[in-house]
């Protein structure tokens, strides 16, 4: 790999000597070769191939440092970054983007105005994973969720037979296991692929044991033909509201166990790497586990209260339209709740110096470290 653009300067610069050449010019001395110390660098390869230096933190977060400090200011951001349209830009177009973005050298602690700017910028947090510079498959990117994951949410919630219920969130629990993954910290080291191993065989037992237990409730009512009007009550509303937030809370911890297990990079606010923590890693996945739990609680419990209101009103009669209506209010809370829950917590993740381990406290001064906390 060719030197980093941070270690070398951009162009030779040859010394001259006073002694003059044939043609009256100062002669031009060789130049002077730049040495760099052994780990001073730590290069790595961006999207498409493109060069991108270690040495400072990546553009995506430090984007999120700059505009998203509050829960409003990062609530408004992912509201932008959650556009769906944002996914029918060509590979090539989020290379260039990437690479303008990089290339700049446009102040970030200032409010984007510019258009063309602005969805630089957006394309790039939608699209590009910063722990690895790759570009996230487009069914897996932030805005493909709420397209992909609302028609598996609205069919579990309308299912009421155990088999029905069990395939509906056997296969929202497939995607946003896999979305997790694919978005999860992406600085664990995977030389002999033993972590993809892992991380499989625990996606695939989370899935199915998340999907069960959503299903056991329904399993037991037909089982026992319970059928009065409390276990209706019950089985029907009342549980699958905890149960699905707890699952999915459950699945972004177990798929995501290598970080607190391995640790996750943490850094200075220079983007310097002071080494790797599980306590940063536990901290991560605690956040992210706990916004996905909310997110999908709170799909299930605000229209099964609306819906409950509905019906003692009587606004809405027939079968059909209540059908209508309760769609309608899980799509509008889940559009509300998805940049809510993705607010919850800071995505450049910050943690005090002193809840780390003692050997990143005693390389550092600084008070507070960043990591990247995932989705």
């Amino acid at each position: 790999m060719a030197p980093c653009p941070c270690c070398l300067p951009p162009y030779p610069r040859p010394h001259t000597s006073h002694e003059p050449t044939p043609h009256g010019r100062p002669r031009p001395r060789p130049p002077v070769a730049v040495r760099v110390p052994p780990g001073a660098c730590r290069s790595r390869t961006g999207p498409g191939g493109a060069f991108r230096c270690g040495g400072a933190m990546d553009t995506n977060l430090r984007l999120w440092r700059a505009q998203g400090p509050s829960f409003f200011q990062r609530f408004l951001l992912w509201a932008d970054v959650l556009d769906p349209l944002l996914l029918f830009a060509s590979p090539d177009e989020i290379r260039r983007t990437r690479v303008l973005i990089e290339s700049s050298e446009k102040t970030l602690s200032v409010p984007i105005q510019n258009d063309q700017t602005k969805r630089a910028f957006l394309l790039s947090l939608s699209s590009v994973h910063p722990d690895t510079g790759k570009i996230i498959p487009v069914f897996f990117r932030p805005p493909a969720f709420l397209p992909l994951s609302l028609p598996l949410v609205i069919a579990s919630s309308l299912q009421v037979q155990a088999k029905q219920v069990f395939f509906c969130q056997f296969a929202f629990h497939t995607y946003t296991t896999a979305f997790t993954v694919l978005n999860g910290n992406g600085t664990i080291k995977d030389e002999d692929n033993s972590l993809q191993q892992k991380q499989l065989f625990f996606s695939v037992g989370a899935v199915s044991y998340a999907a069960l237990i959503g299903a056991l409730p329904f399993i037991f009512m037909n089982r026992y033909t319970l059928k009065s009007p409390l276990t209706q009550l019950v089985v029907k509303k009342l549980l699958p509201v905890p149960l699905f937030g707890l699952t999915s809370a459950f699945t972004v911890a177990a798929v995501r166990s290598p970080e607190f297990e391995n640790g996750i990079e943490v850094m200075d606010r220079n983007g310097k790497v002071l080494g790797v923590s599980k306590k940063a890693g536990a901290k991560a996945v605690k956040e992210t586990a706990l916004s996905r739990g909310v997110l999908f609680g709170t799909a299930f419990f605000l229209p099964a209260v609306l819906m409950h209101f509905v019906e003692r009103a009587n606004f809405v009669k027939t079968p059909r339209a209540l059908v209508s209506m309760r769609m309608l209010l899980i799509t509008s809370v889940l559009a509300g709740m998805l940049p809510a829950s993705l607010s919850m917590f800071p995505q450049c993740g910050e943690i005090k110096r002193t809840d780390l381990e003692p050997e990143i406290v005693s390389s550092t001064e600084e008070t507070v470290l960043f990591y990247n906390r995932g989705i």
